[in-house]
């Protein structure tokens, strides 16, 4: 009974070897199996073990082919790609290619046909979810495939939507997917504004400059001559003698400024008995010239502004470069703190901005705008310098930042000096208001002139005095001595001078010589 055993066990592991050699059955599975059926029944017979195996191969033969049929199913799905968007119009042909061969393989379609691959393409409707396929059996025939290319001849608006192609064979597949949107021209106009054109540079002045109508080749017969109309803003083309079409090119003689707009080629063809029509828009763009290109200048900072503020204050340096067009040219600018970019400076109070400005002809005004916040007396010695560069050439100016000199306040010595001018002006009143006469008197004094000389008068004073002993005894003895006799005034003194014969009294009154008390005067009028 052992030795049956062993010649069972013998027997059986090289029918295991030979099966596992057949179906790459794993060792360890078919030991397994194998010990467990021995365990069952110790008398098991050769046959009934190729029998188990023969089971075991179908099962696992059953569950190569499920993991290889589920494997062909999962697909590299590169998934849509808006960048390949396509728009055209509606009622007019139109053509995709499939991406896959463009960006995401590196093989052609002549390529993966050899090697056995196929080409398969869906459709998602516009706001729809479910992928189907494209139906290329329509009566009209208006849909139909072409190698890598799906044509519509001609699109329409319900052909909208997400299209797939996929490529697979039993082993492989990859598929992506692209938009197509099919609108109508805008009214009264020869194209949409939802279709932006593309753009064309030319360069001022330059002559026999060509615009081409992009996009049509393939589209009709080399045998079929198309007419191509071209229009300006969608007025047309016809007319100038420094601008006319040759076909499906519009050539103008020298390039200006004036000339540039929208300019839209629209073809025309028959093709099986069918007129199509094909709208393709470019944008003329008209910039500088390179050989008038000059290197970047630096209008701001210069050597004539002067940046003074007090400490704790806001610095704000802005840095405005000039950049004539240049093609392809990198145009940068950057400030520099004591010869360290500010992009390597990390400081929280210092902030960078910029803002570009893009003139006629292409140039550019690019300003960089340094700003520090609470700048310190250590921040004003630093050096701040301004760089810009292109393929022309490099430039920099450093910028002219110093601390405010403040004028010095005299708020305390100029309010007590006006104030002490307004109380000598108040005492000077006050004197004058009570001292007049005294101030007058002497005055005349001192510096006055003898105005009797020249007046051509006969009297100097007139005194006129009420008719009673003391009156009379002041005006002849007391005011006459001190004005006739001490001053010189000639007095006409009423009684005395202007009556015939006068006073008796005054001209017995013998003169009085008195003291010099009061200094009056008085003019004759």
């Amino acid at each position: 009974m052992k030795e049956k055993f062993r010649m069972n066990i013998r027997s059986s592991f090289q029918t295991r070897r030979f099966i596992k050699l057949w179906h790459n059955l794993p060792v360890e599975v078919s030991e397994a199996l194998l010990l467990e059926s021995l365990r069952k029944g110790m008398d098991l017979t050769l046959e009934n073990i190729w029998m188990k195996l023969c089971c075991l191969l179908l099962v696992t033969l059953w569950l190569w082919m499920a993991t290889l049929s589920s494997s062909s199913e999962r697909c590299d799905d590169w998934g849509v790609d808006t960048m390949k968007q396509i728009q055209v119009y509606d009622g007019e042909p139109a053509r995709i290619k499939c991406p896959l061969f463009e960006a995401f393989l590196k093989y052609n379609y002549s390529t993966a046909h050899s090697a056995g691959l196929t080409l398969m393409w869906y459709w998602t409707g516009q706001d729809r979810d479910l992928e189907q396929p494209i139906n290329f059996r329509r009566p009209d025939n208006r849909i139909n495939k072409e190698k890598d290319t799906l044509w519509f001849r001609p699109a329409l608006l319900n052909d909208t939507g997400n299209y797939t192609c996929m490529l697979r064979n039993t082993t492989y597949c990859s598929k992506v997917a692209f938009p197509l949107e099919v609108v109508q021209k805008d009214q009264t106009s020869c194209v949409s504004q939802s279709i932006k054109p593309t753009e064309e540079l030319f360069y001022l002045e330059h002559t026999n400059g060509k615009i081409i109508c992009p996009d049509i080749d393939g589209f009709y017969p080399p045998s079929v001559r198309p007419t191509v109309n071209w229009y300006r803003n969608c007025v047309l083309v016809k007319g100038f003698h420094d601008r006319y079409p040759e076909g499906p090119t519009l050539i103008i003689g020298i390039v200006r400024s004036v000339y540039e707009g929208n300019y839209t080629c629209i073809v025309s063809y028959k093709e099986n008995g069918r007129s199509y029509n094909l709208t393709r828009s470019i944008r003329m763009k008209v910039v500088g010239s390179p050989d008038k290109a000059v290197p970047p200048q630096i209008l701001s900072p210069n050597e004539k502004i002067i940046y003074e503020l007090e400490a704790g204050a806001e610095l704000v340096l802005p840095c405005e470069v000039y950049f004539s067009f240049l093609k392809d040219s990198r145009t940068e600018v950057w400030w520099t703190v004591d010869g360290k970019n500010t992009d390597d400076i990390t400081d929280l109070k210092m902030k960078v901005s910029e803002s570009v400005f893009t003139a006629d002809l292409g140039d550019k005004h690019i300003t960089r705008t340094l700003t520090i916040s609470k700048v310190t007396p250590k921040d004003l010695k630093r050096n701040y310098t301004c760089h810009a560069r292109n393929t022309k050439g490099e430039d920099h100016q450093a910028a002219t930042v110093r601390m405010k000199v403040l004028a010095p306040r005299y708020t305390v010595e100029l309010a007590c000096g006006l104030g002490a001018t307004v109380l000598l002006v108040v005492i000077l009143i006050v004197v004058y208001h009570v001292y007049w006469l005294e101030m007058v008197l002497f005055y005349r004094a001192h510096f006055g002139t003898d105005e009797a000389i020249l007046d051509g008068k006969e009297y100097d004073i007139y005194v006129s005095y009420a008719r009673n002993a003391e009156e009379e005894e002041f005006v002849l003895l007391t005011l006459r001595g001190v004005l006739e006799n001490e001053f010189g005034y000639k007095l006409c003194i009423f009684d005395r001078d202007s009556l015939p014969g006068g006073s008796e009294y005054a001209r017995g009154m013998p003169a009085v010589h008195a003291l010099p008390l009061y200094r009056v005067g008085g003019s004759g009028d």
